[in-house]
């Protein structure tokens, strides 16, 4: 946790301290809630795991899944309703704004992946929502508002016009 941290002082503009971030940042307690919850899932406790992940929904307003794939230094930020899918994977170095949603698109068949997969080094704006199992690449930036059901290439940006 101590090098998501130093992702989080480094990534975040207010330069918050250290104890700030333990005690006041709700994608932080989520990350912590999620890793206690994912050792539970793993050990087939999915009971326990599911009333962890409850509990941190309540206190953060942030859902994730116990089975999804977590890498490190996952910056959530304000994260106010943010979901992220049972199924999804998330590389290494990512900043999450408020509102994305990682889910499902509801027309996969029972066994079948069916939540995204996002590369290292990715920015998912505010609001977006990207659905089904699809790839965003590495160094990509969704912007804010996006709805994003295709893959996505490496050192992509992606933004989607409202009129």
């Amino acid at each position: 946790m101590k090098e998501l941290i130093e992702f989080i002082k480094t990534h975040d503009k207010v330069k918050p301290s250290t104890l700030q971030i333990i005690l006041t940042y709700p994608g932080f307690k989520a990350i912590y809630y999620y890793k206690i919850a994912n050792f539970f899932s793993r050990h087939k406790m999915n009971l326990i795991a599911n009333m962890i992940t409850f509990r941190a929904r309540k206190k953060t307003g942030i859902e994730i899944a116990p089975k999804a794939t977590l890498g490190k230094n996952i910056f959530i930020d304000h994260g106010f309703g943010v979901v992220i899918g049972e199924d999804a994977v998330i590389g290494d170095n990512v900043i999450i704004y408020q509102g994305v949603t990682l889910g499902a698109k509801g027309t996969e068949k029972v066994g079948e992946k069916r939540h995204p997969t996002i590369g290292n080094n990715v920015i998912i704006g505010a609001n977006s929502i990207i659905l089904g199992h699809i790839k965003v690449g590495d160094n990509s930036i969704i912007g804010a508002g996006s709805v994003i059901l295709h893959d996505v290439n490496e050192n992509s940006t992606v933004i989607q016009k409202r009129r």
